[in-house]
Order: C-alpha cells, then structure tokens, then sequence
C-alpha cells in the first residue's frame, strides 16, 4: 500500500510540473502577430492579380480594391488583443494544480478501500480453493474456472480436465476460451463422441449459430456415435438454414420417436419442429442464386438456338457449362461451336479456353 501511495505521489508531482511548465513557457512567449493585415495585403495582391488577367473590369476593380483598403485601415488602426498571463491569474492556476491531485485523494478514502491489504491473485486462489471444502456455495463460476485452469495445467494430458475447464468457462460466460479448452480436449482424445459434440455445441455458443466449424464437430461426433442427440439436432438445424426444411425437420422427428417418452428434451424438439413448420418453405440464398445462373445459362443456349452467328456467345455458353460442371453440355456446345467456326482460328483459342475453365466447387 505504501508503494502505491509513493507511485500516486509522484505522478502527481509529475502532472502539476508539467501544467506548471507549460503555462510559464506560454506566458514567456512572445504575442504573436496580428494575421489580419496581411490577409488583407494579400487580397489586394489578388485583385491586382485578377484584373491583369482580364478577368475583372475597371469598375469591379476599383470596388473591389476600395473595399480591401478599407478593412486594412481598419485592421492595422485596431489595436491586437494578445493573451497574457497576469499576476491574478497565477494563484488560481496553482490552486486548480493543488486542488487536482487533492479531489482525487478525497474521491479515493470516501469511495475507495485504502486500508484494504493487497490480494495477490495466487492467494485468491487458495482462498476459493478452501470454499471447495468449507463453503462450496460462494464459488462462482469465474473463480471455479480459474481453479480449473491451475487443475488443467498441472494435468497437461487429461482430456477430462480439459471438458470440465470448457464446463466451467460456458458457466462463466467465457465461449471462446470454453472452445479453446474443448479444442485441446479433442487433441488429446479424439475418439471421444461427447467431447465433438460438446465442442460443437460451444462454438455454437459463441458464434450464434451452426457454422462450418460447428457442423464439422458435429459431424466428427455422429461418425462415433451415429446416435448423439445433440448433434443429430444441430446438423439437422443446420439443414433446416440452409433451405432443406422438410429434410431438417423429418431428422428431428426421427430423433423424437428414438428418445424416451419421460425425455425433459422432449418438448424442446417439439416446439422447434412446430416453430419449422410454421416458417414458409424459403429455398437458401446459395440455391436461389445458383438457379438463377443455370436460368441464365439455358437463356443464352436458347438464344443461340434461334440466332446461332454469335461468337462471343457461343464462348461464353462453353465457358459456362465448364463452370457448371456440365460437361456432357459443354462438349456438345463446344463441337457446335467448332463446327460452325473452324475457319476462325482466334474463335477456336477462344473456345479451347472456355472449356478448360474449372469447375465451380
């Protein structure tokens, strides 16, 4: 405690002599000239400027010049109000500097804990470890975690440490160290079911949804254990987002008629399906946007049908098909293509290249 009221001290001293610093050299500064008459010389410099181009007359130049002059005459015959630091205004200066430091010492014994003794983190530790024994109801979930960790370093190699460490951060509202627990407990056993899936589940915690990384651990899980509920629910979720609504809700049936009738997870599926059903058939952003570009591409081929001398467009049905992955229908259009154009050769390099295009994945 001492140490802190030393370092406090002197950062206060250190902030006063700068305040102080800085207003003596302000004050020793010379006053710095009046701006004003030389904007005003310069807009004079200006008009000469502007009437030896042409671009004023006589008249405008004479108004303009009058106007300038006048408020030159004006500027110089006013006289400057520069800023001095007087003697009245020094005692209130170093007042505030006192005043400053002090309202802080005030604010800190009013609303602070000064004769509190200083508690190092390993001494918390030790004391939460005694309320495990003592009084296991003032554990909280942060301070359990923080056991947890010491118990998960000192056990480097135990899987199980590692999911009980996840446990105890999702209680404390920690999703990504939850993840990074669960990630090494995978590592270290990897033929766990429950650790995927509970990985799973904590990624959908901190991420607010099933995403890839979540759907692989699912996944991972359900190919040890085929029967796992959880990932069973949230693969077929996932299913459900992407578009897939009556394959995603008939999984969740068939999960309902596999659990039993006292299940407490019973009516939670059951209102999900409910809350599915009632959703409008919607098909995914991916599927609607790929079958209006297989709308487009079966547009072009028709147009080609009717209005076949159109090179370009021939290239581009090619590269198409190519993209799609429909090779049967490039080719055809390819042998047409070539067929009608073999006496083009630049035509032709351009229909060998559309149709080496890759595959969209």
């Amino acid at each position: 405690m001492i140490a802190f009221w030393v370092v406090a001290g002197v950062l206060s001293a250190l902030a006063a002599g700068l305040i102080l610093f800085r207003a003596a050299k302000a004050a020793a500064a010379p006053e710095a000239a009046d701006p004003t008459p030389i904007l005003y010389r310069r807009q004079l410099s200006e008009i000469d400027d502007l009437a030896e181009r042409g671009l004023i007359g006589e008249t405008e130049k004479k108004s303009a010049y009058a106007e300038a002059g006048r408020r030159l005459l004006s500027a110089a015959e006013r006289p400057g109000e520069g800023w001095s630091s007087g003697p009245a205004a020094r005692p209130a200066l170093m007042a505030a500097v006192v005043a400053a430091p002090a309202l802080a010492l005030g604010l800190y014994l009013w609303l602070g804990a000064p004769g509190f003794p200083d508690q190092p983190f390993a001494k918390r530790l030790e004391t939460w470890k005694g309320w495990v024994a003592t009084d296991p109801g003032r554990l909280g979930p942060a301070e359990g975690a923080a056991l947890m960790e010491r118990v998960a370093k000192e056990r480097p190699k135990d899987a199980e440490a590692q999911r009980v460490l996840a446990m105890m951060h999702l209680a404390a509202q920690n999703p990504g160290q939850a993840v990074r627990a669960l990630e090494r407990a995978v590592e270290l056993a990897p033929e766990r079911a429950d650790l995927w899936s509970t990985l799973g589940e904590a990624l959908v915690f901190r991420d607010g949804d099933v995403t890839p990384a979540a759907e692989a651990a699912f996944q991972e899980s359900l190919r040890r254990d085929p029967a796992g509920i959880s990932a069973r629910f949230h693969l077929a979720r996932a299913r459900i987002a992407r578009g897939d609504k009556v394959g995603g809700v008939a999984e969740w049936r068939a999960l309902l008629a596999s659990l039993p009738a006292d299940d407490e997870r019973r009516p939670v599926l059951i209102q999900a399906i409910a809350e599915a059903e009632a959703q409008p058939q919607t098909p995914s952003v991916a599927g609607s946007q790929m079958a209006a570009i297989r709308g487009m591409v079966e547009g072009l081929a028709q147009r080609l049908q009717t209005d076949p001398d159109n090179p370009d467009g021939w290239v581009r049905l090619v590269r198409a098909y190519a993209v799609l992955g429909e090779t049967g229908k490039r080719d055809e259009a390819l042998k047409t293509a070539r067929a009608r154009y073999a006496s083009r050769p630049d035509i032709l390099e351009q229909l060998a290249t559309a149709a080496a295009a890759e595959p969209m994945r």
